[in-house]
Formats: C-alpha cells, sequence, structure tokens
C-alpha cells in the first residue's frame, strides 16, 4: 500500500521534478535562479535539484525571458525535454513571440515533422501585494493559442500529477502556479503518478447547480461550500484543472444534471476562459437549462496594490454563493 507525504503545492513541484529527472535524464531545467547557489527559485520551487542532478540538467540563466524560451524551444528541438521557470505570469509576455509564435506552431509548420515538448512554469495570483505588472492570470490569452496546453491546477496532489503529465507530453504545456493555491498542504501519495491532462475533477457532487472553477479560484469555492449548504444549494463543484482543453464531457453532464452553470475564476471576466464555457454551454444545452449561465471575474483593471482593493477585485467565496441564489430563483 502506498504511503502519502504531507506537502504543499511548492513541495509537490519539487517532488515532481525531482520524479521526472530521475527517471529520464533529458528532462533539464533552466531559469533564472534555478540551481541551489542561488536559492532554487524565487520560491524555492527548484531547491536541491542542482545538487542531486548537476549544473549542466539545473541551468541558471540570465534576467532574459526570450532567451530561456527560446533555448527552452531549441532543446526541445534536439531531443530533450526542458522545463523553463518564467518568475511570474506577466513576464511570459516578454516571450510571446517565442511562445505564439513558434513553441505553439512548430509540429503544425513542420508538418508534424517536429514537436515541441517544453513545460513552462510559471507562479501568478492577486491577494499578496504584488500589484499590476505580477499578478495576472492570463490563462485566456495561452488557451487562445491553438498548439498549446495550459494547466492551473488548485491543490498538491494535481500540482504534483499534472506537472508530470505536461513534462511527457509531446507539445508546450503552461503549467500555472497560482500564489493562492501555494500553501494549502494536503497528503500527496508517494507514489503519485501523472494525471491525464484535460480531465476536470468533480470536488463536491450536487444536483441544483454547477460551479465550475480552477487554480486559486477552486479553494476559494470551496470555502463557499459550507454558506451553498447553509442557502439549502446543492452544489456540484468541477475543479477544471486543465484550462485548454477543458473537460467539456464533465461539464456538460454535470449541467444535464443540474440545469444552472456558474463559472467563476481570477482572470479577468470580459473576454476571459468562462466566456467560453458559458457560451459553449448555451449553444450546446440551451434546453436543459433553468436559469441563465453566469459568469464571476475580475473587473477590467489591473491587479491594485491596495489590499482593500485588491480584495474587491478577487471573487470572493461570498460573491458566489451570491450569485447561486440569483440563479436559484
Amino acid at each position: 500500500m502506498s504511503t502519502a507525504v504531507k506537502m504543499n503545492s511548492l513541495q509537490a513541484v519539487n517532488a515532481a521534478l525531482h520524479q521526472a529527472m530521475a527517471a529520464d535524464d533529458k528532462v533539464i531545467v533552466l531559469g533564472e535562479d534555478v540551481a541551489d547557489n542561488e536559492g532554487g527559485g524565487v520560491t524555492g520551487a527548484t531547491k536541491g535539484l542542482s545538487t542531486a542532478f548537476g549544473t549542466d540538467r539545473v541551468k541558471s540563466t540570465p534576467i532574459s525571458e526570450q532567451a530561456i524560451i527560446g533555448a527552452a524551444i531549441g532543446a526541445s528541438l534536439a531531443g530533450y525535454k526542458p522545463v523553463a521557470e518564467i518568475m511570474l505570469m506577466n513576464f511570459t509576455t516578454v516571450a510571446m513571440d517565442m511562445i505564439f509564435n513558434h513553441a505553439a506552431k512548430l509540429r503544425f509548420m513542420s508538418g508534424g515533422q517536429t514537436s515541441v515538448p517544453i513545460t513552462i512554469r510559471t507562479l501568478t495570483g492577486a491577494g499578496w501585494q504584488t500589484a499590476g505588472q505580477h499578478a495576472d492570470h492570463l490563462e485566456g490569452w495561452y488557451a487562445h493559442a491553438a498548439g498549446i496546453k495550459v494547466v492551473a491546477p488548485s491543490n498538491p496532489v494535481d500540482y504534483k500529477g499534472l506537472l508530470l503529465s505536461c513534462i511527457d507530453d509531446p507539445d508546450p504545456c503552461i503549467f500555472i502556479e497560482s500564489a493562492g493555491s501555494l500553501f494549502v498542504p494536503a497528503d500527496v501519495p508517494e507514489d503519485q503518478g501523472p494525471i491525464p491532462l484535460g480531465k476536470a475533477k468533480i470536488v463536491q457532487e450536487g444536483t441544483d447547480l454547477t460551479l465550475v472553477t480552477w487554480s486559486s479560484q477552486t479553494v476559494r469555492a470551496m470555502m463557499a461550500l459550507p454558506a451553498f449548504a447553509e442557502a439549502g444549494i446543492s452544489v456540484e463543484l468541477i475543479d477544471l484543472r486543465t484550462v485548454s482543453p477543458w473537460d467539456r464531457d464533465t461539464v456538460y453532464a454535470s449541467v444535464e444534471k443540474t440545469g444552472r452553470l456558474l463559472v467563476a475564476h481570477e482572470a479577468v471576466r470580459d473576454f476571459g476562459p468562462g466566456a467560453e464555457i458559458a457560451a459553449s454551454v448555451a449553444e450546446e444545452m440551451f434546453a436543459k437549462l433553468k436559469a441563465p449561465v453566469r459568469r464571476l471575474g475580475a473587473p477590467k483593471c489591473p491587479v491594485p496594490f491596495a489590499k482593500v482593493l485588491e480584495d474587491a477585485y478577487i471573487v470572493q467565496p461570498d460573491q458566489m454563493v451570491a450569485a447561486a441564489k440569483t440563479m436559484m430563483g
């Protein structure tokens, strides 16, 4: 019987990287300060890896996002499986040409002759007063790009299992580590293997309303569950886990049962990934809906620095409950 180890999501990332590198010497890590003599990355997620596997496989890079992603793409074309750390998700925009025009398209533009098996680990999330250039959830940007998988776990088990799957995937994956989900501990099986990409998780079954979330917003949705129960609303909570491709089958099956869909995410509401989910359900399941689909997301503004404004910016548990009550009518 497998034993479990209590760890937070950062420790789960470290465990996944260690496991993948031990299993395959083609797995390499690169990014700013990722080696042990420089702290093991900004969050310490790569701590111990350069000591275990050497600095040939764990490369600290200059402060250049274009260089990090460009080197990762080149290494992938040479047969490696690079895991590139971009310190914060806002900083991936510096390398957007590399990610969007090269990593995402090379399989298509080569007629399938080559793939780009890179994993881009990046940190984001409001709630920590890091302000407008450090905390945006940009999963919708990357979900729009054909050829990229977008992964956004919410708990340590999924952090480990989904990261292992990203590393093994033949196509580029954006792996979003959101600040609000990094420090919630959980028991992770020592033999935790890959979790399939594109498969959602039903956190709680229910019959009245389907609530779809991912990343840190799943943590906040779980905080709202007692209030839903107190209000007499049976909520089916779905953690999407993979934003692109998203698990239509699980969401559709849930809405078939509940007749109501509420999507909540930390990304800006306008043109956000929730709009795609809402529109798809409205198109495919209109006759099954008992109420209009609703979306909750951040307002269309930069993430505020002031704590009181930042708290207002994030979709809070009480907002989910209020929306659900309105939908129940």
